[in-house]
């Protein structure tokens, strides 16, 4: 069992790490001025597959990757598919065509969209403090919404498939990882690696090829090594000393932190009516989560 100064520790540093996948969203906003957006997702998560697959075939992790047999690759395919081709090119495209608190508030009802197909899908049925969160998170959208949203229908298209593509991954992820003994690392490598070329693929068709100036390539460079290949890396170490409950309401953070980057940066008000849906949906998000022990589905940021 941690001690009390290891546990906090580990808190400090998931608190970090969420920090990082905020800020990755005003990195991808002023990277967006020179990328376009699928483009853009591609590079970064392709980048950062490539550290991921160096550090993989190190050390005794060589070798590793090529006892991946054809069964399990498969599933892999598919998460990569959902978890990054879709759910990150989504979210790339609605950052590039609305407000930052918009985009977040679709992709922070995640759990309530996953609870309710997992019921279905997974045989994880909910409880009533679940169901009481949903709610608190459905009014939270509605109190929202009733605000000057500055929503874009490209940008709340974008979000609505990277909100069900998320919850998507969520329950796919879940589902290899509870049935599989491939490592969370082998997961996490292989699934981007296909995530990524999905990405790069299709952005070269219907974006072209970019002109990555100095600048693009140095927010590319750190969101792929600090804040994607690095954060995962600290995130886990986290995860091995606090409780799903406890990494899982850090995590949420993020659905405040990210509005309050949006105001800084790039002057995206919130008014009485967003900033009260917010505090909703958090607060549901946490009920909802609270009573999932064994859930560890982290958002990609």
């Amino acid at each position: 069992m941690p001690d009390a100064t290891s546990r906090l520790r580990a808190a400090a540093l998931a608190l970090f790490v969420t920090f990082l996948w905020s800020t990755s969203w005003v990195l991808i906003k002023h990277g967006l001025d020179d990328l376009p957006p699928l483009t853009f997702a591609g590079l970064r998560y392709g980048l950062a597959a490539v550290i991921l697959l160096t550090w993989m075939s190190t050390g005794s992790r060589r070798g590793v990757l090529r006892r991946v047999d054809r069964a399990s690759l498969w599933p892999l395919v598919a998460l990569g598919a959902v978890m990054y081709a879709l759910t990150q090119g989504a979210q790339f495209v609605a950052i590039d065509s609305q407000p930052f608190a918009t985009t977040n508030l679709m992709l922070a009802m995640t759990p309530l969209v996953v609870a309710l197909s997992s019921a279905v899908l997974l045989g994880e049925h909910t409880t009533t403090l679940q169901r009481l969160g949903g709610v608190v998170i459905v009014a939270g959208v509605a109190a929202y919404f009733a605000g000057d949203l500055g929503a874009t229908r490209v940008g709340m298209a974008a979000a609505t498939i990277g909100l069900f593509a998320n919850a998507g991954a969520a329950m796919l992820g879940r589902s290899i990882n509870r049935s599989t003994v491939l490592t969370p690392a082998v997961v996490t490598s292989v699934s981007m690696s296909v995530g990524a070329v999905v990405l790069l693929a299709t952005g070269f068709v219907l974006e072209g090829f970019p002109h990555i100036g100095l600048s693009a390539a140095a927010i590319l460079v750190w969101l792929a090594v600090v804040n994607t290949a690095a954060a995962f890396t600290w995130w886990n170490h986290s995860q091995r000393i606090l409780s799903a409950t406890e990494t899982a309401a850090i995590n949420t953070t993020m659905a405040v932190q990210i509005p309050i980057f949006g105001w800084i940066f790039f002057d995206e008000r919130l008014g009485v009516a967003e900033m009260a849906g917010i505090t909703l949906v958090v607060i549901g998000v946490l009920t909802m989560r609270s009573r999932r022990k064994s859930a560890r589905a982290v958002s990609v940021s």
